[in-house]
């Protein structure tokens, strides 16, 4: 068998055309273009503001069963299914997030598609890329100064400073900064209270980002922030400190879409980046918004498995942005399944049709909710050299039971050629007139019951259990207006319970709502499960610790 060549070197080796090229394919001159070199770009907000009007094409969401140590592929299948459109001659544009760099050092790796079926310049894309989540880390954390500093001169505003609920943020992940105490040092340097940092994708302010419609929604967003609470209760927001327009300034750049292209020359928007646990795990509307005019089909993703990604993108993004999705994929491997079904990692590449069917039940259950919000999908296997025919023959046959299509994908080693079926299946769901989309709950639904919902209907679970104060909480702002926000749940992407470890498709599991959050600006109330961590640590051993610069200068072990 030959050497397969690794992601970075594949991506290396691409025959880039000029961003400007890429441009033109979808009518953007390059005056509205504004170039980071020489193949990535941003488009000017003046041509974003210009599609107003035209015909939006159709929308595809690409999602997937929960994820495992044996990989799903989601990314790279977006990626490949955008190819494999435009392939059958469809003018397709995909939509992604921006990786961030805490998973490109830690364990996820970054999130530009893999093989023959990712988005270049991939070094870029993977690392600082057009600087947007570094214009978010400092809208964000001058936000943060701006409240320390009001404090310091005298507390007009009657600050609680117990009652802060503004972090810090960076773009990394570092367990030590998840609780610290700041503002040590005598007087000269503030009042001492505990603080802590969160990662920049679970920051308010890239959920705006990626939430807002445009800059004067934007600006309207942030000023929206609540920061903290007064001795009085009331709300601190961040207009209050006057902090909203000058954010906005550091923002202007990050909310034109980034264009980039495919290694078949293909154009893709890769733009925001939230946490799917910890956010709403989707790309920019702006990006999705301006794709859906500038083509016929546009595919995107949401993060992670369709319980938390899925559902989240058609309860809040789809919801707030008034977006009617067509189609959906559901991308699974043979592995991944049979990892559902009980075989351990060291095992997957023997042969075991007994346990693949049983973690088809994780495939099963992610079907059944996504046609509960009215939109029909398809699956995607997403090939892999170990799987065997009697395997690929079963999750064929389970799938045709669900009333669905399952597609074998072989976009990773062959690119378009091996996801055209696939491609022409989702044109013929898309045109086909079946989608009615619904959200999962309207939105006059009291918070915690729209909790409740989303647990039951897509977790499966039996009860959801929460100590009084987050109920009273969540009753305070229905008081303050509040309660027709959409709910964020942060859970655990492994499982549809709360539980890590629990796979496959668990019924009557216990959801406890251990916190809850006001997102005012971006819009929606976060209620966070388990053991979920909004600033990640590294593992024992980081991908960091294999990355590196080769003798020409070139970066390699980004995968």
């Amino acid at each position: 068998m030959a050497d397969v060549k690794s992601d970075i070197e594949i991506a290396r080796a691409a025959k880039k055309q000029p961003i400007s090229a890429i441009g033109e394919k979808l009518g953007i001159s390059a005056d509205d273009l504004i170039p980071y070199g020489h193949d990535k770009a941003k488009i000017g907000a003046d041509f974003i503001a210009s599609l107003q009007g035209k015909p939006d094409g159709k929308l595809i969401l690409v999602t997937a069963i929960n994820p495992t140590p044996a990989g799903e592929g989601k990314t790279t299948t977006t990626v490949g299914l955008g190819d494999g459109l435009n392939r059958i001659g469809k003018k397709a544009v995909i939509c992604v997030r921006e990786p961030s760099l805490g998973p490109c050092f830690g364990t996820k790796g970054g999130a530009a598609g893999g093989g023959y079926a990712q988005v270049v310049p991939m070094e870029d894309i993977n690392l600082h890329f057009t600087g947007d989540f570094h214009a978010i880390t400092s809208a964000h954390n001058l936000l943060s100064a701006m409240i320390d500093n009001h404090v310091y001169w005298g507390n007009e505003l009657d600050i609680d400073i117990r009652r802060i609920t503004w972090r810090r943020v960076m773009d990394m992940n570092d367990r030590a900064l998840r609780e610290i105490v700041m503002s040590l040092g005598g007087a000269k340097n503030g009042f001492p209270r505990e603080g802590g940092f969160d990662i920049t994708v679970a920051s308010e302010v890239m959920a705006i980002l990626c939430l807002a419609e445009n800059l004067t929604d934007l600006e309207r967003r942030l000023g929206q922030i609540v920061v903290g609470y007064r001795f009085d209760r009331s709300p601190v927001y961040a207009r209050d400190l006057k902090a909203d327009k000058a954010m906005a300034v550091l923002l202007k750049d990050a909310m034109q879409p980034n264009l980039v292209q495919t290694l078949e020359n293909n154009p893709a928007l890769v733009h925001g980046g939230p946490f799917a646990n910890i956010a709403h795990g989707c790309n920019s509307v702006i990006a999705t918004k301006a794709a859906l005019k500038l083509g016929d089909y546009v595919v995107t993703e949401a993060g992670f498995g369709a319980d938390l990604g899925a559902e989240k993108f058609f309860d809040i993004k789809c919801r707030q942005a008034g977006l009617k999705p067509d189609a959906a994929v559901i991308v699974a491997t043979i592995r991944a399944l049979k990892m559902n079904g009980g075989v351990k990692k060291e095992e997957l590449s023997v042969e075991n049709v007994e346990a693949l069917t049983r973690g088809c039940a994780n495939l099963g259950r992610h079907a059944a909710n996504v046609r509960k919000f009215g939109v029909p999908v398809v699956v995607a296997i997403n090939h892999f050299i170990s799987d065997t025919d009697a395997e690929i023959a079963a999750i064929k046959e389970y799938v045709d039971r669900l009333g669905a299509d399952a597609i074998l994908c072989r976009h990773w080693g062959q690119g378009s050629a091996g996801i055209e079926e696939l491609a022409y299946k989702v044109v013929e769901l898309a045109d086909g007139g079946q989608a009615n989309f619904q959200p999962l709950y309207p939105d006059e639904t009291p918070l915690m019951e729209k909790i409740e919902t989303v647990a039951s209907k897509i977790y499966h679970a039996g009860e959801v259990t929460a100590d009084k104060a987050v109920r009273d909480q969540l009753k305070a702002w229905e008081a303050q207006g509040y309660g027709n926000l959409p709910v964020c749940i942060a859970k655990t992407q492994y499982s549809f319970s709360t539980d890590p470890t629990l796979r496959g498709a668990p019924e009557g599991h216990v959801v406890h709502v251990r916190e809850v959050r006001l997102s005012a600006g971006a819009g929606f109330i976060v209620a966070i499960t388990g053991e979920i961590m909004t600033m990640p640590g590294l593992p024992r051993l980081p991908a960091a610790e294999r990355i590196f610069l080769n003798d020409d200068g070139q970066i390699e072990g980004l995968f």
